[in-house]
Order: C-alpha cells, then sequence, then structure tokens
C-alpha cells in the first residue's frame, strides 16, 4: 500500500440539466451539463494512477471516491466542468493552502495523466459508496523505528517536539486524522509576504489564493487582497516540508511514525 499526500479539488455534483421535454424522465437518467465523456488511452491512465496513488490517493482515496481527509474526486463538480485539464491543472499546481492542499510541480505530461485518471474515475463511478484507508492499515507499526526515524533521520525533530506543539496529539487526532495530520497537516498556517509596485511589503497570515487573487490578514487582522498581476508575493508554508517528505518516506517510515505519534497522549 502506499500512502501519499493531498491534491485537493472542489466539492459538489453538478445540477442535472431539465430537458425540453414536458415529459421528465427518471432522475438517474437526466442529462448533466457537463462535457461530454471522454474516453483516454490505457497507457496514460495507467501512468495517472500511478501518480495518484504516491500523491494523492492518502486524502481522496485509491479510487478517487474520497476519504476522511478529502473530497470525492468522482462526484466533484470541478472535475464535471473540466476540459481536458483547464481546471484540474489550476488546482494541482497552486494548491489550496487554506483548506491544507499543497501545490505540487507537475509537468504538463503529469498533469494530463493524472487528470485522465480522475475523469476515468468519474466516467466509471456508478452507485458504489466511497472509500477511503481502511482503519487496519494502520495498526501496523514499530514504536522504537519511528521515535528513531523522528529524532534522526526523519528530520522531524528539527520542526516539532514530542513535549511541545506534539505533545498529547494521539488524543486530539486518531486513525486517518492523525495520519493526515503528520503527512500534510491542515492547521499548518501559513504566511505570505506580498510586494506592492511602489516597493512596500505587506506580510501576513495567507488567507487565499488562486491565479487571480491572493488575500492575506494582515498583523491588525485585517484582510487584504490585490490581483495577482499586480503584485509580486512569496508564500512561506510549512506543509510543503511535510509534501518534501512525501518523496522520501517508504511503507515502513510512514507505519513506523504513525505507531510513535500514537503513543504521544
Amino acid at each position: 500500500m502506499r500512502l501519499a499526500a493531498p491534491l485537493v479539488v472542489s466539492l459538489a455534483v453538478s445540477g442535472a440539466q431539465t430537458p425540453a421535454s414536458s415529459e421528465r424522465p427518471p432522475q438517474e437518467n437526466r442529462q448533466s451539463n457537463a462535457p461530454a465523456r471522454k474516453s483516454y488511452p490505457m497507457a496514460q491512465v495507467q501512468n495517472g494512477d500511478s501518480l495518484f496513488q504516491q500523491n494523492c490517493s492518502f486524502c481522496h482515496g485509491r479510487d478517487a471516491g474520497g476519504g476522511e481527509g478529502g473530497p470525492d474526486l468522482k462526484g466533484s463538480k470541478l472535475v464535471t466542468e473540466d476540459v481536458d485539464g483547464d481546471k484540474i491543472a489550476v488546482v494541482v499546481r497552486n494548491g489550496r493552502p487554506q483548506k491544507g492542499m499543497p501545490h505540487f510541480d507537475f509537468s504538463d505530461e503529469q498533469i494530463a495523466s493524472l487528470m485522465a485518471f480522475i475523469h476515468s474515475q468519474q466516467n466509471n463511478a456508478l452507485t458504489r459508496g466511497r472509500r477511503g484507508v481502511d482503519v487496519s492499515d494502520l495498526q501496523t507499526g514499530n514504536v522504537e523505528a519511528g521515535r528513531l526515524y523522528f529524532s534522526g533521520v526523519g528530520g522531524c525533530a528539527s520542526c516539532h517536539s514530542p513535549t511541545g506543539d506534539l505533545a498529547g496529539i494521539a488524543l486530539r487526532y486518531e486513525g486517518l486524522a492523525l495520519e493526515q495530520q503528520m503527512l500534510c497537516p491542515k492547521d499548518a498556517k501559513s504566511t505570505v509576504t506580498v510586494t506592492l509596485a511602489s516597493g512596500q511589503t505587506i506580510k501576513g497570515t495567507l488567507e487565499y489564493l488562486d491565479e487571480f487573487t491572493v488575500g492575506l490578514i494582515d498583523p491588525a487582522g485585517v484582510y487584504r487582497s490585490w490581483r495577482t498581476t499586480d503584485v509580486k508575493y512569496n508564500v512561506d508554508a510549512p506543509v510543503n516540508a511535510h509534501v518534501e517528505l512525501l518523496r522520501k518516506y517508504t511503507d515502513e517510515d510512514v507505519h513506523n511514525l504513525m505507531a510513535y505519534l500514537q503513543t504521544l497522549r
């Protein structure tokens, strides 16, 4: 099994389109406003599957059907309205830091394969319920090996302390929620420094960021925003350090760290 980071895409199933005829078909047969379904080369879907399992399945489930930490992408309105990755690419590359989702520096080819897999999963979805990570998957691991990884090669102790910020974490989170906090913490606050055309810099807590707008809460508690084309900005997101670790973790590392974190009560 491979556990990985989160790729957060929008929620909600798109509404059904009202038929032109006065005779309305059953709900399940109504047509969607979404573009016509498209098929993708098997090799492209398989490449996207591999990328998804490595980077996204932890939160969104192995089949993109959602998990406790991330929404069901097969029922996502954004995915439904996406055309050749035009919406998915924006979310993947920019992330949604305010929702705990980091950005991913994927190539155009990787984005295309990821999009192909997600769309294929949505196309194949019928009436199955969501599948996430099984609870039994989180019950293995060696506590001592996890402690050594935390304090040594993993580098976790350079930012975290079992008697400081992590004290009692196993009482605040359990199961998948605890593992999500370990791999990609949702409550990690990002800061952003915005440089105006005049040269003035404004620093605050990142509140909103997409391809058009960057917004922050300044030290006075006031929300301020700018068009991204009018300013320069630099985001300091602690969650990115966790994302970098995802490239280095082995399955054994993840399970051992989980075993150790569950002792911090």
